[in-house]
């Protein structure tokens, strides 16, 4: 009987070593938790991956003419210019990506290049339809201003970053459709109440807004490494005055964080430049020969065109002025700064008689 119990017992433990351990239900549901959400993490991240890419540049008379072919329309003076500005807002909501400024879910949420660079291409869109309500539809100050042009204007000045009712893509569309209208009703010989109005003056206008994007962007570009700053904010005038005292002397930086921010917000504002100067050589090229200013317009595209090209660094390097690593933000400051004072030159030559 012992013998029997004994071998019995023996028989029941290699029975028992012998049946394979089932996991349970709980390791079980928690490894295909973890499979799943690395699995949304690596989708997540190729999407945000293809998102990070900023558009490709366009041929502004190529697509004026695409579309004035198929629309039975003749390129009047400005049609060329309003065609870009339509191209480059239409641009910045149907890229890759789509628009991601207001974006709340992974991964638009966790991007920001992609979104400064909208930002940047929607500040020269906002000063160029700005300066079209103004100047360039109206012949002088005392007349009237086009309606399509006024509610474009509001449109596009509406907050970037709005995802509730209404959204800022369809607010940016109804921009877009106002322009269109407007451009319509150009080259239609019989809308005699639209009008672009090439003259030296309006094209002043627009430049003297560049001019001031163009000088902020330099100096937070250069404010990336810190820089001792005199205040000459009332140099030049005895008399000048201001609401508050400024100290005489302070150490502008740019934010660390804020570096790569203001660097991709210059490449859109720049992308969007070159394309409207390319726009402007075409409708303005009367008044620029007249003033034998145009090889001035196209070196200030020229000293645009190296601030679009690759970035090879996956960062926005910060390295001292002199150090042993590249700073990105320098490098655009210095391209900006080139053309901006090219900008300067050309309102003076369109100055003069």
């Amino acid at each position: 009987m012992q013998w029997k119990f004994w071998q019995r017992g023996t028989t029941n433990t290699d029975d028992i070593m012998d049946k394979p351990i089932e996991p349970s239900a709980t390791g079980t549901l928690l490894r295909r938790v973890g499979g799943v959400v690395t699995g949304l993490i690596i989708l997540t991240g190729a999407i945000g991956w293809w998102w990070d890419n900023e558009p490709s540049n366009f041929d502004v008379r190529a697509k004026a003419l695409e579309h004035a072919t198929s629309a039975n329309q003749q390129v009047v003076t400005g049609y060329i210019t309003t065609t870009a500005v339509i191209e480059l807002a239409d641009t910045l909501l149907s890229k890759r990506g789509g628009y991601l400024s207001n974006d709340l879910l992974p991964p638009g949420v966790w991007m920001d290049n992609i979104p400064e660079w909208e930002f940047g291409t929607l500040t020269l869109l906002r000063d160029t339809a700005r300066v079209y309500r103004n100047d360039f539809s109206r012949s002088q100050s005392q007349s009237t201003e086009d309606p399509d042009l006024a509610e474009a204007e509001a449109k596009f000045f509406f907050d970037n970053n709005s995802w509730l009712l209404p959204q800022t893509e369809d607010q940016y569309r109804e921009g877009i459709e106002y322009f269109q209208a407007y451009r319509n009703r150009l080259a239609n010989p019989l809308e005699a109440n639209a009008q672009f109005y090439a003259r030296a003056d309006n094209l002043q206008q627009w430049l003297a807004a560049v001019e001031t994007r163009l000088g902020s962007l330099s100096q937070r570009l250069s404010a990336s490494v810190g820089k001792r700053q005199l205040n000459t904010d009332l140099a030049g005038d005895s008399a000048a005055s201001q609401a508050t005292l400024s100290p005489q002397e302070q150490v502008v930086k740019t934010p660390w964080l804020q570096i790569d921010n203001v660097f991709y917000e210059a490449r859109g504002f720049t992308y969007g430049l070159i394309h409207m100067l390319h726009a402007v050589d075409h409708d303005f090229a009367d008044v620029l020969d007249k003033k034998n200013a145009r090889v001035s317009l196209k070196q200030i595209i020229r000293e645009l065109e190296p601030a679009q090209e690759t970035l090879w660094s996956p960062l926005v390097l910060n390295g001292d002025g002199f150090g042993p690593l590249a700073n990105h933000s320098l490098v655009m400051a210095s391209h900006i700064s080139r053309a901006n004072a090219a900008i300067i030159d050309l309102r003076t030559l369109l100055t003069q008689g």
